[in-house]
Order: C-alpha cells, then structure tokens, then sequence
C-alpha cells in the first residue's frame, strides 16, 4: 500500500533507522540549516526537529537525501524497479488472441490507478484560517546568511492553464514578505509562469488563482520537481510512482484541488503585473542567485491539519538533499530519453555539474558526427535544454566513473576539433552567462574518432592485461598473503 501521508513516511524512515528526532530548541533562522547540511555531508539521516524555537510545529528536512531514502519513499528496493516499469509501458503492444489479452489485463488496471481522485474532504482542511492566521506562525527557514528572508523550500505550487484548465504542479522557492504575502519564484521557463503569461496576455482577468501545499505523501512532493511536459498532470505521475490515485480536494476559496493528505495549504491569488524585489537566495548552484522582480502571491486562506508537521529541505554547494532527488530523476527518466534518443545506453549528471551545468552521455556511435546529434538532441528536450556542458563518450565508458570519464575523454579529444559552442536559452540561476537566460553551451565529442569524420591516424587500445594472466595471478596473489 502507498503512504497515505507524510506521517506513514515518517514512520518508515524511523523504521529503517534512517530519521533522527532532535528533541531541544533549535533556531530555524541558520542553525537548522547548519545541522542539515552537516548530516548530508556525512551521509547521516533524516532530521526532525521537534521543537523548533519560537514554534510548536515538527519542521521535518533531509527525507529524500540519499538514495536509500529515496527508495524508502517511491517504496522500492531500486529506483531502476520504477525505469523498469516505464519501459514495460513504452514497449506495451497490441495483445495477441484470448491469451495476450488475459496478461494485458493487470497492467490496463494498474493504468487506471494513476489519475488523481476528487474527494469532499481531507485532513489538510481539518483547520480552515481566513482571517488572524499569520505566515510567521509556522517555522520556515532563513537557510543561509545572506537571504533576502524566510523561504518555504519544498512547496507544492498548483496553477492551472488558463487555456486548457489542465492542473500544473511545481516546486518554486517562496520567500515570505510578511504575514500574508510571498514571492513566486517562478523562472520564466516554467510552466506556472507560462499560465502567468498567458493568463495576462488575454487581458480578461486582473488575478490568477494559486495555492500551495507544504507536506504530503513523498510520492506527490517529489512530483512536483520532475521535468514533465507541459500539461501532464504531476498528480497523475504521482499516481504512477505510488500505485495509487492521489486523493485531492478542491480549496476553500480558489478553484484549485491540493492533495487531501497535505499538511498546510496556502491559498490565494496574485495580481497580474504586480512585482517585488525577490531575494537573494543561497541556492543549489552553491552560489546565492541574485535579487530579482518576481510575482507577488496574496495569501486569503490557510488551512492545515491537526498539529501539521512543516517538511522543508535546503539547498547549498553540493552534494545537497536535491542531488539524490535528482539522481532518482536521471535513473528513472532515462527509459524516456531513449524514446527520443535510443542511441543512449547510460547518462550521469554529477553533484558538482549541479544538474544544468554537465550532463555525461554514452552512446552506442554508428555514424560519423553521432556524437553531435546527441548533443543537440539533448538541447532541444525539455528543460535538458539548460545543459551547459554535454560530455558524450562511447558505450564502453562507465559515466558513473567519474575518473574514467575524465581519463578516456581527456584523452579522445582534439579540442579544437570536439569542442563545439551553441547558443541559447539557459537555466535562470546561471550567474556566469552573458545574458539572464540566454547564454553560451559546450557539447564535447569523447567518442573515438573514425576516417570517416577525418581522422585518417590510427586509433589505439586501451591497454589490458590477458584474461588468463590475470587468473593465474589470482592464485599467485593469495599465495604471495596479499590482500
């Protein structure tokens, strides 16, 4: 069965021994920050912090920061077991007499599991505020020195596209501007910005309805950061991971439906072409993204459960919480990049890359030039078009190796032959790029060259020792009392 709720998660960590409960006071301004970052650093476990100064609410960080935990919370034993699946959808055809259609049957079911269930009711409303409540009630983190304030860090944030009506979910940072208004970070390339849009550009409204829930059931939070395409449901996908719909109840005063198990809900609007100066923020670049005019969001009505747990995560120089979110993303969407790219046997992107800044690619290579094809097949896919770095080796290469990688590749190139520079957009945190979301990228061909692409030199073998040598060794090696 699915976790029902971000407390069913809770205990499963605890169970695993991979949650720690802090019992004493600590101060969600910088020092819960500094014992996240430390536990992360030192592969320790998930921290809840029980009385955190000033409040009486759980603040709950570090669910998802290692792979272990991630597993705990898709409730596998790999994540390869949900890439599996997807492939087992992708490679589903049209069954074949009586008996095909019989071992169809469990996975058309399970198909129907996936989509999101409106329910009356949920305990994220069992306390409903329209009036006297307070953002600075519930404790949310100033994370580092230097930010423009206090910042809600692992938001579900639901829009909904004016167009179509279809619900959008992602995960945006909020900084609280005081009791009942936040920034709505929202890069330009999002989808909630592009309801934004939209929704202005029509002219026929002045707000946009929003609402934003904090805690949940791991499967739908995590949804909220996966790179989807435009108007695929994020709770649908939620479905998926979890093997279960996602029950979700439509708001007291925005026509907008949040998980019914969540912890608190924001509801409110924002007033189209209002700005505010948003920021800085120590973000997952490791550097701290610059202040910035951003969206303001009016916050009517909260509502949340009986004693809600406040979950929240950090982000800072890596490795942080977000790289094993996103390491799950690279082993679990990889089937789906091969639908485009089938060539692909294997990507990584390294904590260090900070997702946009390097993605390694191996290749199956059967033309001249393939090298480059991938490149830019890669660049012109969802937001993989923010990769600033492209590292494509051949099918022999262990990308997860990082000293392989640097080994073969250092060596295969010619740089001013492999190195190829393109311009376009890029990802909005990138503060080295000429432009705010438009700069340079590098693809780099690591592949071995053929005569084909004008290497007419010979290409020589790694080197390696013969097979039966290395038996005979073995056995020589135990004898020598080597260890």
């Amino acid at each position: 069965m699915a976790y029902k709720d971000l407390r069913e998660f809770i205990a499963a960590l605890e169970k695993a021994g991979e949650l720690k409960r802090i019992p004493f006071e600590v101060d969600p301004a910088l020092e819960i920050t500094e014992f996240a970052d430390r536990a992360v650093k030192r592969n320790g476990p998930a921290l809840l912090f029980e009385k955190p100064k000033g409040h009486s609410v759980p603040v709950l960080i570090n669910a998802f920061a290692s792979m272990r935990r991630m597993e705990i919370a898709l409730q596998v034993d790999s994540v390869q077991e949900i890439a599996d699946r997807i492939t087992d959808y992708l490679q589903m055809k049209m069954p074949e007499g009586i008996l095909g259609k019989i071992k169809m049957l469990p996975m058309l079911a399970e198909m129907g599991s996936f989509f999101p269930k409106i329910v009356s009711d949920g305990p994220c409303q069992e306390v409903v505020k329209k009036d006297g409540f307070s953002l600075f009630d519930f404790p949310i983190l100033q994370c580092w020195p230097e930010d423009g304030g206090r910042y809600i860090t692992l938001p579900m944030v639901f829009s909904k596209n004016p167009e179509t009506g279809k619900r959008n979910c992602g995960c945006y940072r909020i900084q609280i501007f005081d009791e009942r208004t936040t920034g709505m970070h929202w890069q330009t390339h999002k989808q909630g910005a592009e309801h934004y849009r939209r929704l202005r550009a029509q002219g026929k409204v002045s707000r946009m309805e929003a609402a934003i829930a904090v805690g949940a059931d791991p499967a739908a939070m995590y949804s909220a950061i996966l790179p989807l395409p435009p108007d695929l449901d994020e709770m649908m996908i939620a479905g998926f991971l979890r093997r279960q719909p996602v029950e979700m109840v439509r708001c007291k005063t925005v026509d907008i439906e949040v998980p019914a198990n969540s912890e608190i809900v924001l509801e409110g609007y924002l007033e189209l072409g209002e700005l505010r100066t948003e920021g800085p923020f120590g973000d997952h670049t490791g550097f701290y993204s610059l202040a910035d005019d951003y969206p303001v969001f009016h916050v009517q009505c909260v509502t949340h459960r009986k004693n809600p747990i406040y979950a929240t995560t950090i982000v800072g120089p890596p490795p942080m919480e977000d790289f094993y979110m996103g390491k799950a993303i690279e082993r679990i969407f990889l089937p789906l990049m091969r639908l485009n790219l089938p060539e692909v046997r294997d990507i990584h992107m390294p904590a260090e890359g900070i997702f946009h800044n390097m993605i390694i690619v191996a290749i199956r290579k059967s033309y001249p030039g393939h090298a480059r094809k991938v490149m830019h097949g890669i660049w012109g896919t969802g937001q993989a078009m923010f990769s600033k770095c492209i590292v494509v080796v051949d099918e022999d290469v262990n990308v997860q190796n990082l000293s392989e990688v640097a080994w073969k590749a250092l060596n295969n190139i010619d740089p001013q032959r492999d190195i190829e520079f393109v311009l376009g957009p890029v990802d909005s945190l990138d503060h080295a790029s000429r432009l705010a979301n438009f700069g340079s990228k590098m693809g780099i061909d690591a592949t071995k060259k053929w005569p084909a692409e004008g290497f007419t030199r010979p290409w020589p073998d790694v080197i390696t020792m013969k097979p039966e040598v290395k038996q005979r060794v073995d056995a020589l090696w135990k004898q020598a009392g080597l260890k």
